[in-house]
């Protein structure tokens, strides 16, 4: 008989009932995470690893195009084009299996997740 893990239930059911700021966090902290992976699967000399993490951050980067609201001020097509950057980065990065391309775009990766806790932070607290 086959049984669900409790983790991936709970984490499941953590994303179905999240608010769309917490999955914007999740998706900006998941981006961060699979880089890093992929980072040290190039390392490790396992590509196969490298590739499906480096496509499923490019797949984060691209989900937070498609959702982005652009009309809302410029400062949101600057932005679109940073993920655009990214996105287009990570797919040079993936093609080579370049780690020095990683090295360049993580730290961008960072401070936009890190943007984004801060932005989270202070709707919260009204500062």
């Amino acid at each position: 008989m086959y049984t669900a893990n409790p983790y991936n239930i709970y984490k499941q059911n953590s994303v179905n009932t999240a608010s769309q700021e917490q999955l914007l966090l999740m998706l900006v902290d998941g981006a961060v995470k699979y880089t890093k992976i992929a980072r040290l699967a190039i390392l490790e000399k396992n590509m196969e690893r490298a590739h499906k993490e480096l496509v499923r951050v490019q797949d984060i980067f691209l989900e937070l195009m498609i959702t982005m609201d652009k009309s809302t001020g410029s400062y949101m097509e600057d932005l679109y084009n940073v993920y655009e950057f990214i996105k287009n980065e990570l797919i040079k990065a993936n093609i080579k299996k370049d780690i020095k391309t990683i090295d360049n775009v993580l730290p961008l990766i960072e401070e936009i997740r890190d943007m984004w806790h801060e932005a989270d932070r202070k709707i919260k607290t009204g500062k």
